[in-house]
């Protein structure tokens, strides 16, 4: 096949820059002279038709010509994934279901073939199709992996066994509204997919509105998937020992007329009545599993065909497209002319697509409405007096609670237990989630507080929740929350990306390094702090060390009213000095620090900057002994070290929602200038590094976590770490030596 300018000239405008035409294929006349979504109505009336079926294959094919075409016009991209999942994928839009999200970030260019169908990228200027080759893997474009930028895109997709979090996020803010979730065999080898997805299914039995559409072609990115010599039995009984009442597989093995060898065959292959036939089962099984999901049964669909299908090469040589790989090389000729539609099949897909769901997705899908959280009367904080000993835990947990009780769809996760973590009020108020009552442990079916033994399953459904714009908090252990972090750093960077407002956010780590001495060093991981800090010059991302439990309070205060940002609130279980006034806790969360002690007199000046609450008690220490040395001291909480870099520092003015408050050169002068300056911090130095870039203190050091150690007392392991009030005067009084 050529190219032919006689179809050009027949075809709609948008093709514009598609290469191949075809001929139409037989029966077009019958099935396809008009389009079988009617104007009007969200999907095909009877998924047994047989133009629903033929129109749905055109659907299929039309994605791969799309998806192959945009690789090859930059030779890169990832066609091969999406190619194996195309008949799903249509056959989910032709029955009306779009809010669609994906675990696999490299099927984004099928993704974004199907916005381009729908129209909803003509949002952002592409209405062509050469307008999307020219904007593909381009910056202010459409990105190699999803983002939830894109018009009409739910979620983004990047690091494997996500996105099904997105999917049960949805389900829960949006009863009776279907959130389908494609998985890869590839990513599905990671054991959180389905762990979480059971531990989902146990606790919220209702929310069965979310449908995982497991993508089986063999192959993960450069070799066979894990699963690839199961059965279909073998794969059935697995999904069904995760929870899952109705399992529908369509395997394209059995309806192969070509003898194609292996488990996995290429359906594009097949003569054109069988890929008809299959397509019309895919359709038919995606109609029931739709309807099984949306009556009350927790439900998959299996879709068993080749990587590859219909693309330039099969199995994982299919997966990426490499510089050679061009629109001229002759195996991506060949497969896009085995793809090519006739001009009037291309007028019919779009208009399927533009009618599906109610309309294009970038105005109908979900998250183009988020919907905005229940209404909360002000915060009861409490006032604690400076110099009492107050556990800041449990003044958080206690607004948490209050939160809880006020917003219905609020959810707390929590992997090791809030009671462990001195905030046993958060479960006393609002029940851990759980099949079985128990008073005693205050668990009941309809808790909001989500606790699967997982740190991923905890993150991903809080951070679901928040893009979806519901308000939720993750709990977790310091030393254990980087075992969720990669989704939450997934998430702010679509908030910062976002075209909308969404709810912050929010998480609070306990039990820091410097309290859990007789557990070891197990417990004693604070380096994630460090991830926090390089994230603080994304623009939108902000750790927070309260100093104590008025701080606390207005830490969360402050983060309940912000939008598409990241916040981790860093404090500990412990009974601790409270320093501040409310009035001085709020300045250190506004400005990003404040003073807590300053000599009335004295010599040389020494400044401590700390980040963080227990590790105030030896800086204090140092104090006393520097002071009665003769040195001036002044304590300086940084709390929101984010406000103290300097505007150029971070990259505040490319995100959603910006926020430009950085505290001035007058203010930071006044807080940090001194003969000497010692950061201090109960983890490691990166929170700090906005003061060391603007300190004007010619003699500066840092005093921060080396290692954990199993210790007798939170006093051991500061000493293990050189984080004593006798080291740090010692260290002062060197600088000024």
């Amino acid at each position: 096949m050529t190219p032919s300018t006689q179809p050009e000239q027949l075809a709609p405008a948008f093709c514009e820059g598609i290469q191949y035409y075809g001929p139409a294929w037989p029966g077009f006349a019958e099935h396809a002279a008009e389009p079988a979504i009617v104007e009007g109505a969200a999907g095909v009336a009877d998924a047994r038709a047989p133009a629903a079926a033929y129109q749905t294959l055109l659907a299929a094919d039309a994605l791969r010509y799309l998806t192959l075409q945009v690789c090859g016009a930059k030779a890169s991209g990832h066609p091969g994934g999406f190619a194996s999942s195309a008949e799903a994928y249509a056959a989910l839009v032709m029955l009306g279901h779009t809010n669609i999200v994906t675990e696999v970030g490299h099927h984004a260019p099928g993704f974004y073939s199907a916005m381009f169908l729908d129209t909803s990228l003509e949002e952002m200027g592409i209405r062509t199709v050469q307008d999307m080759r020219e904007r593909f893997r381009e910056r202010h474009g459409l990105l190699g992996h999803l983002s939830g930028a894109i018009p009409g895109l739910l979620a983004p997709a990047g690091p494997l066994g996500q996105g099904q979090h997105f999917a049960m996020a949805g389900a829960l803010l949006h009863p009776g509204t279907l959130f389908p979730v494609t998985i890869g065999d590839g990513g599905m080898g990671e054991p959180y997919v389905l762990n979480s997805m059971m531990h989902f299914n146990t606790a919220y039995p209702a929310a069965t509105n979310y449908l995982p559409v497991l993508v089986w072609n063999g192959y993960s990115q450069e070799h066979h998937a894990m699963c690839a010599t199961w059965s279909n039995d073998e794969m059935t009984a697995y999904w069904k020992g995760h929870g899952f009442d109705s399992v529908f597989l369509v395997d394209a093995r059995q309806f192969d007329d070509q003898n194609q060898v292996g488990a996995y065959v290429d359906s594009t292959r097949f003569s054109f009545e069988r890929r008809l036939d299959f397509v019309a089962a895919v359709l038919r099984a995606a109609d029931q599993a739709a309807k099984s999901a949306l009556g009350g049964r927790r439900t998959v669909l299996i879709v068993k065909q080749l990587k590859g299908a219909g693309v330039h090469k099969l199995g994982a040589k299919a997966h990426n497209l490499y510089p050679a790989d061009t629109l001229d090389a002759e195996h991506i000729v060949d497969g896009l002319q085995r793809r090519a539609l006739n001009p009037e099949a291309w007028r019919v897909v779009r208009e399927n697509f533009r009618r599906a769901g109610g309309g294009p997705a970038a105005r109908t899908v979900v998250t183009e409405r988020a919907p905005a959280p229940a209404p909360l009367p002000a915060l009861p904080i409490n006032t604690f007096t400076p110099g009492d000993k107050q556990v800041p835990a449990t003044a958080f947990g206690a607004l948490a609670a209050f939160v809880g009780q006020h917003d219905p769809r609020f959810v707390v996760t929590n992997a090791d237990g809030n009671e462990a973590s001195a905030m046993a009020n958060i479960n006393v108020a609002l029940k851990i989630r759980h099949p079985v009552e128990d008073g005693l442990y205050h668990q009941g079916p309809t808790g909001q507080v989500y606790e699967p033994l997982n740190e991923d399953a905890c993150a991903g459904l809080a951070a679901g929740l928040a893009l979806f714009g519901g308000r939720s908090l993750w709990l977790s252990y310091e030393s254990f929350a980087i075992n969720g972090w990669p989704i939450v750093q997934t998430v702010t960077q679509a908030m910062a990306e976002l075209r909308r407002k969404t709810p912050s956010f929010v998480c609070m780590f306990t039990a820091g390094a410097l309290e859990q001495g007789r557990n070891g060093w197990t417990h004693q991981r604070p380096e994630i702090e460090n991830y926090f800090a390089a994230q603080m010059r994304n623009g939108n991302v902000y750790p927070l060390f309260p100093c104590d439990a008025n701080q606390i309070q207005v830490a969360y205060e402050w983060a309940l009213d912000t939008h598409n940002k990241g916040i981790a609130i860093i404090a500990s279980k412990s009974p601790l000095p409270v320093y501040t006034t409310l009035d001085q806790a709020r300045e250190g969360i506004e400005r990003g620090a404040v003073t807590l002690y300053e000599s009335a007199a004295g010599g040389k000046t020494v400044v401590f900057a700390v980040t963080g609450d227990m590790v105030l008690l030896p800086v204090f220490e140092a104090k006393d002994r520097l002071e009665a040395a003769g040195f001036r001291v002044r304590i300086v909480s940084a709390a929101n070290p984010r406000r103290l870099y300097r505007p150029t520092d971070v990259a505040w003015d490319t995100v959603s929602e910006p926020d430009n408050a950085f505290m001035d050169d007058d203010h930071f002068n006044a807080l940090f200038d001194a003969d000497a300056l010692i950061g201090v911090s109960g983890g490691p130095a990166g929170p700090l590094e906005p003061i060391l870039l603007r300190t004007r203190a010619a003699r500066r050091d840092v005093m921060a976590w080396k290692r954990g150690e199993t210790t007798a007392s939170p006093g051991e392991i500061m000493a293990f770490n050189g984080l004593t009030g006798e080291a740090m005067a010692a260290r002062a009084m060197a600088l000024l030596a």
